[in-house]
C-alpha cells in the first residue's frame, strides 16, 4: 500500500470484499439488462457455427469477475490506489466499458456500435494487463482469460452483426 499505511488482515478482506462487491454488482446489473433480450431478441438471431450454448455464458462470466476483482485486489493491496493510479483508471475503464457493451448489444440491440466498443474494450483490458503486471505479475496474468473471452466475443459479436 502507499507509504506509510498499516495493513492489516481484516483491512485486506475488507478490499477484496470491496472488490468482489465491485465486480459482481457490475456482472449483476449487465445481467440484468442482459435478460430480457436473450429470451427474445437474441434467439432470433441467425447465430454462427461457433455460438456457445447460452447456459455457458454465465458461469464463464462468473469466474472472469472474479478473476478481475483479485487482479484489482492484488495491486490495490500491493500499492494502494495512488501507488497504481494509472492501472486503477484502465481497470475502471474496461470494467465501464465492458457494462456499456451490454447495455449497446443486449438493451439497444444496436449490434454495430456494440462491435465497435468491445474492440475498445479488448484494448482498454489489454492496456490494464500491462500495467497491472508492473505491479503484481499475477495480477497481470489474471486478466488474460478475459482477454481471451473478449476476443472471442468480438468475433462473435462480428458474426452476429454480419449474419443479421
Amino acid at each position: 500500500m502507499s507509504t506509510g499505511a498499516v495493513r492489516t488482515r481484516a483491512g485486506d478482506l475488507l478490499g477484496l470484499g470491496g472488490f468482489l462487491v465491485l465486480c459482481l454488482a457490475i456482472s449483476a446489473i449487465g445481467g440484468w439488462v442482459t435478460a430480457d433480450s436473450v429470451g427474445t431478441w437474441y434467439r432470433t438471431l441467425q447465430k454462427p457455427v461457433f455460438n456457445p450454448p447460452d447456459w455457458v455464458f454465465a458461469p464463464v462470466w462468473t469466474l472472469l469477475y472474479l478473476m478481475i476483482a483479485l487482479a484489482g485486489w492484488r495491486v490495490w493491496r500491493r500499492v494502494g490506489f495512488s501507488g497504481a493510479r494509472a492501472g486503477m483508471v484502465a481497470y475502471s475503464a474496461q470494467l465501464a466499458l465492458n457494462l456499456a457493451w451490454s447495455f449497446l448489444f443486449f438493451g439497444g440491440r444496436l449490434m454495430g456500435t456494440a462491435l465497435a466498443e468491445i474492440l475498445l474494450l479488448l484494448v482498454a483490458i489489454g492496456v490494464n494487463a500491462v500495467l497491472f503486471w508492473r505491479t503484481d505479475r499475477l495480477a497481470g496474468w489474471l486478466l488474460i482469460p478475459y482477454a481471451a473471452w473478449v476476443a472471442f466475443a468480438c468475433l462473435l459479436n462480428f458474426a452476429l452483426w454480419r449474419l443479421n
